[in-house]
């Protein structure tokens, strides 16, 4: 594989798990706001049973904190380089494993019921879950998406970002500037722009001088100096 495809490759690579790193978090942020689970709270005496909803949030904060963690990922991936950018996956998919368990905790039945009693004893100390609660599919299903995504896109990186374009590899520039050959003025910006140094020839790294040659092809003798003229006195 060339050097070219090699770098097609690598921001190929680099888009899609961009998008689904968003797409992850995204969904872990969407799942912690859609209801999960339904059920009835009964308090003593003729009061017919109240309907209680359960978010993701209400049962677990994990949902937010990792969507949110995984979005700052992207520009902690774009920012870094080398082992930095395998650091950030490594947290990344540590974060997508830990929301996926999250998920199977959350939506055990005695933590749904140990939710819907927490929430019995906020609303009134005499009322009690009247069944167990009813779990709705769609909100899991969204959070165990996204933290799956999450999940492998930090594997992913942490194998593959230091071949990724991002910021570093933009920015960085060698401490010594690279000799260059600016023929027209277009070629002097690019140069600038690259970092390199128009002014250096490519043999010896000497200031390249504005000078015509003669017609023989010898260079012009250097000018000689012009006597110092006396200062007059006054």
């Amino acid at each position: 594989m060339s050097s070219a495809e090699s770098r097609t490759r690598a921001r190929r690579e680099y888009a899609v798990a961009t998008l689904a790193l968003a797409a992850g978090g995204g969904l872990l942020l969407a799942a912690g706001g859609r209801l999960w689970a339904t059920g009835e709270l009964t308090v003593p005496g003729p009061v017919a049973p109240a309907p209680v909803e359960l978010t993701g949030g209400d049962l677990t904060g994990a949902f937010a904190g990792i969507g949110w963690a995984a979005l700052a990922a992207i520009a902690g991936l774009y920012a870094s380089r080398g082992w930095a950018r395998r650091a950030v996956g490594a947290l990344v998919a540590l974060g997508g494993a830990v929301a996926l368990a999250a998920v199977w905790t959350a939506t055990r039945p005695g933590a749904l019921t140990e939710a819907l009693t927490d929430r019995a004893a906020e609303t009134t100390g005499a009322a009690q879950a009247s069944a167990d609660p009813r779990l709705l599919v769609l909100g899991p299903l969204m959070a165990a998406g996204g933290a799956l995504l999450v999940a492998l896109v930090g594997a992913f990186a942490a194998v593959r970002s230091p071949a990724w374009p991002g910021m570093g590899t933009r920015y960085d520039r060698d401490a010594t500037p690279r000799s260059t050959r600016a023929d027209t003025p277009a070629d002097l910006w690019r140069s600038l722009d690259a970092g390199d140094d128009p002014t250096l020839d490519h043999q010896g790294g000497a200031v390249v001088t504005d000078t015509a040659d003669t017609a023989d092809g010898t260079a012009p003798a250097p000018l000689a100096a012009r006597p110092a003229e006396p200062k007059e006195n006054h």
